[in-house]
């Protein structure tokens, strides 16, 4: 037999591979795995007659000449099929975009680039074979790269998906088909679950991070989980989220993680509990383990192995500016422009700070024509000032939701740093948002 698959529970990335694989290798049979996404099993459903899938009992103890892999090369997430078949296949073709997956499946031939989704891998071949893609399978994999992209917004995005994504366009691709069924949470237990943990959920800082947490017992395994802990993601913004469902009837339990930080890397935080998947998304499952006794388990690995979150101290600015009570506010002005600032502390005798003038205020000393009036009279006297080791989610905070751009950085009463809108700008770039708080478009199971 000559087969094509994907990793067990199979989401909808790894299931547009294989349908796009199944046009690199026509005379190859797709199988498909007994754990579906709900957004892939939709499509399993809406596009039987192109998949045409085999299940894994009809390739019990068959003999596998030609074995194609896809969105995987790690033993462990195609074990499902290697366990019934009649020993290893003569050979092995992977196609896989995961950088740090356990890369244990002895390939003959591996086609690997970190693209934000491994459809694109498989596309850029047909592309270049001039293999002609049909509307149906173009909206197939269309949907596969918007799903594991984050509709183009996740770090691991490149040029490449969007090339890809053009030309699936030009083949026929509905994009109403793509919005549709990218919706995450359709069923109602789904809903069920998603309202029950926003209700149960815990908070905690770990290492400079918030990450938020949520335990949930269900009698059994159920599809869409991965679903559900997205939908929570989005909604609560943490930094990183661990959702552990536990399932009475056989005593197991699963960790689904989603992560917004670089230093928050869930391939390898769950991978040494011995699941996987990407850097800001993966998932771990227990076979033997089940109970809250799991979610202390998580809890104490995260606390032992996380690493420390980027503070204050880093980004802020250590040469402070600062102006005195009494200085007048023409020569503050001069000042302010002539270290082309816009704002600075106020320190009063003692210096140590006791508030803080803005170019802004002094416009308004300047409409009064109060120009020779000292700063103390105009000066912001309630300033939001931080410390050097408050972590960067915190800095945000008190910038965003006071509407201030600059925050004094204090100890024992001295201004020891400055942030300010462009030193947080400037570390987003720099560090290409691997800390940045926006809001995350739900990741997908990988």
């Amino acid at each position: 037999m000559k087969l094509i698959v994907g990793h067990t529970n199979m989401d909808m990335d790894c299931l547009s591979s294989m349908a796009l694989a199944k046009l690199l290798y026509p005379d190859h049979q797709m199988v498909k795995s007994r754990f579906v996404h709900p957004v892939a099993r939709d499509f399993c459903n809406l596009y039987d007659s192109y998949f045409d899938f085999l299940n894994v009992k009809d390739i019990k103890n068959a003999v596998v000449e030609d074995l194609v892999v896809v969105d995987t090369r790690s033993v462990k997430r195609i074990d499902e099929y290697l366990k019934v078949i009649d020993g290893m296949p003569e050979r092995i073709t992977v196609y896989d975009h995961h950088p740090s997956d356990l890369d244990d499946l002895d390939a003959q031939v591996v086609h690997y680039n970190d693209f934000g989704s491994n459809t694109t891998i498989l596309a850029l071949e047909i592309m270049e074979k001039g293999i002609k893609i049909s509307p149906d399978v173009a909206t197939i994999a269309l949907t596969g790269i918007f799903a594991d992209t984050g509709n183009f917004t996740h770090d691991n995005v490149r040029v490449e998906d969007f090339k890809v994504a053009h030309h699936l366009m030009y083949c026929g691709a509905d994009i109403n088909i793509v919005r549709r069924y990218l919706k995450t949470l359709k069923e109602e237990y789904q809903m069920s679950l998603f309202h029950d943990i926003l209700n149960h959920q815990i908070s905690k800082y770990i290492n400079g991070h918030l990450i938020l947490f949520s335990y949930i017992e269900l009698e059994k395994q159920v599809s869409g989980l991965a679903a559900v802990a997205e939908k929570v993601f989005e909604v609560e913004n943490p930094d990183a989220y661990f959702s552990v469902f536990s399932f009475k009837k056989t005593s197991s339990s699963i960790i689904i993680g989603r992560s917004q930080k670089e230093a928050i890397n869930l391939n390898q935080l769950l991978g040494e509990l011995g699941g996987g998947g990407h850097a800001m998304a993966a998932s771990v499952l227990f076979k033997d383990k089940s109970g809250e006794g799991v979610l202390d388990y998580l809890v104490e690995h995260l606390e032992i192995n996380m690493k420390h979150a980027v503070t204050v101290g880093t980004i802020m600015t250590k040469d402070v500016y600062s102006v005195g009570e009494d200085w007048s506010l023409i020569d503050t002005s001069i000042f302010l422009e002539s270290i082309n600032h816009s704002g600075a502390p106020v320190n009063n005798q003692e210096n140590e700070i006791s508030g803080f003038i803005t170019l802004k205020d002094i416009m308004k000393a300047r409409k009064a024509k109060q120009m020779h009036a000292p700063v103390k009279g105009y000066m912001i006297k309630n300033v939001i000032k931080g410390s050097s080791d408050l972590p960067i989610r915190d800095i945000e905070r008190l910038m965003f939701g006071n509407n201030i751009g600059h925050i004094p950085i204090v100890e024992d009463g001295k201004t020891i740093g400055l942030v300010t809108r462009t030193d947080y700008l400037n570390f987003i770039k720099v560090n290409n948002q691997s800390d940045n708080l926006i809001n995350p478009v739900a990741l997908q199971t990988s």
